[in-house]
């Protein structure tokens, strides 16, 4: 079964042809570069220009954050709370890093 924009954007894509805007194209005429995976490898370059990181990138970051206000902290609780959490986030940060390569 189609999906129901298919239709539209067949026609975006037309009139786009027909204005011209995929004429000139940088690599027009050069293969697409060799890739082992290409659905993701298309799927990291969108991640990437877009701004986004992987999932253990982000939570490295968000385990820095913790370090920075473990070191700041001197409440008793908190600290154990923040040892906890970064004990979990130690956890996914693993699964994460094994899930990416």
């Amino acid at each position: 079964m189609d999906h129901p924009l298919f239709d539209l954007i067949n026609q975006k894509i037309l009139a786009a042809q027909e204005a011209g805007d995929f004429d000139n194209l940088e690599g027009a005429g050069k293969p697409l570069p060799k890739e082992d995976d290409p659905e993701n490898a298309m799927l990291n370059r969108l991640v990437r220009e877009s701004g986004g990181a992987p999932e253990f990138v982000l939570l490295s970051r968000e385990m820095a954050r913790l370090r920075t206000e473990l070191r700041e902290t001197d409440d008793r609780t908190r600290r154990q709370d923040l040892l906890k959490e970064m004990s979990m986030m130690d956890a996914r940060l693993e699964l994460a890093r094994k899930g990416y390569r």
